[in-house]
């Protein structure tokens, strides 16, 4: 007997990052992690910034990590439409520390700044501890080390 399988994609305004049949998807929703199996209730959510984990028809693991964006689970079909998505493969860790490392000092220096910079400071912050996050998930799973 064969495990079932769903159609996913994750698209960005650039392009399309990821389109494949997989088992499962862990997803960061503004609600709370949510993992989605075949044969899941239709569901449309928004993402929070995070990571996605994903487990291939062929039982591996892909990471992905998220700034934000849109969920949408249909019966056969999941998507998601995402501000920006990065293959934890693609991450390179120096520009992820280096672009953090400028978003905590923006933050920092943020005292007099509006609150849409500031909006825009916190979610550039929380897109590079997302892209961490995803870069040390699939190491882990990979069995890397720093």
């Amino acid at each position: 007997m064969s495990q079932k399988i769903i159609t996913f994609e994750i698209v960005t305004p650039e392009r399309v990052v990821f389109r494949e049949e997989i088992r499962q998807i862990t997803v960061p929703t503004t609600s709370g992690e949510v993992t989605i199996l075949p044969e899941h209730i239709p569901l449309v959510s928004i993402l929070k910034p995070g990571v996605l984990e994903i487990k291939k028809s062929d039982d591996t693991w892909e990471i992905i990590s998220v700034s934000g964006g849109f969920l949408e689970v249909l019966r056969d079909k999941i998507v998601i439409l995402a501000d920006t998505a990065e293959r934890a493969v693609e991450l390179d860790e120096q520009r992820i520390e280096e672009a953090r490392a400028r978003a905590e000092e923006a933050k920092k220096n943020a005292i007099n700044v509006d609150q849409m910079e500031f909006a825009r400071i916190a979610a550039q912050l929380e897109k590079e501890l997302a892209r961490t996050r995803a870069l040390n998930r699939w190491r882990k799973i990979k069995g890397f080390s720093k």
